[in-house]
């Protein structure tokens, strides 16, 4: 018996969440087109060949600008140096660019062993991808490498062996029935998250967080959540809500259809918008989010 801890680190959009959320066979990490989707750290469970695997998915690593994007850059990179296995995602299509060389400078500082796992493979030619792992490996001493598409599971095996093999022996750390450590409702405010990425654009969403005020399981065995999504501008609130209510409205329909699926009980989903300027500079946001607040 096996178990241990893997963190998925790369560039935003490098498919981490889609590939965790492929191993573990069930949707706990939001995947949206757009960059910077992950805040938190999100840690999706799968047994394999008689381990437990807790994989950890970190935000995308870039060029912070704001407090909030210091914080899930820093917290990407301690989870890695936790971890007892670190996968480094390169998406195969994007190749070998400059913020892919600047994160591949900085593994040395992680003391574990480091894996390279090239993603969406389908999406360009074989010469093109032994030349891309060619470059890569000449870049950093990967201890091995795996090609996948997180998409549609090719060569997910193969990773999922070298996994169950390598990570150290001990017990289960978790039941073996449960496939997330977040709270319920942790995993209710980012089905809310995702909807608000999905519905709307530009920097809206990246202004916008979403907190579970209240859970209540009912006696007819539907639950009733209350949430609030918090932004920092008056005008954002207007945006969210749209014209007669028709925003709010689609994206709590969205979620509560999700919500119902992940907790199979019925849900009855209450949002509601509040302004709180600078939300990205208060503390107790970084808390709920399990992010470290920088005070630099």
């Amino acid at each position: 018996m096996r178990s241990g801890f893997v963190a998925l680190l790369g560039a935003p959009n490098a498919g981490k969440s889609t590939l965790m959320n492929q191993l573990v066979g069930s949707k706990i990490s939001i995947v949206t087109h757009k960059v910077q989707t992950t805040r938190a750290v999100m840690r999706g469970i799968a047994i394999h060949e008689n381990c437990q695997i807790i994989f950890v998915d970190t935000p995308g690593i870039f060029a912070p600008r704001r407090r909030l994007d210091e914080a899930m850059v820093t917290t990407a990179w301690g989870s890695a140096k936790d971890a007892d296995i670190s996968v480094f995602l390169i998406d195969a299509e994007r190749g070998l660019t400059d913020d892919i060389i600047t994160i591949i400078s900085k593994l040395e500082t992680i003391k574990v062993p480091v894996v390279l796992l090239i993603n969406k493979i389908d999406q360009i030619q074989r010469d093109q991808l032994l030349e891309l792992t060619a470059k890569l490996h000449e870049l950093y001493k990967f201890d091995e490498t795996f090609m996948v598409s997180a998409l549609n599971g090719d060569g997910c095996i193969d990773f999922m062996n070298y996994l169950s093999a390598a990570l150290p022996e001990g017990p289960y750390m978790y039941p073996e029935d449960q496939i997330s450590d977040l709270p319920l409702r942790m995993l209710a405010a980012e089905v809310t998250r995702e909807k608000i990425y999905l519905r709307l654009h530009q920097e809206l969403p990246y202004a916008s967080h979403v907190e579970t005020e209240k859970w209540e399981d009912k006696k007819d065995g539907s639950v009733r959540i209350q949430q609030v999504i918090y932004v920092e501008r008056q005008s954002q609130k207007k945006i969210i809500i749209g014209k007669n209510g028709a925003t709010i409205k689609a994206i709590s329909t969205a979620a509560r259809k999700e919500m119902s699926e992940l907790v199979e009980q019925p849900v009855h989903l209450f949002l509601f918008v509040k302004v709180r300027e600078n939300w990205g500079d208060d503390p107790d946001r970084y808390r709920e989010m399990g992010l470290e607040f920088p005070t630099g």
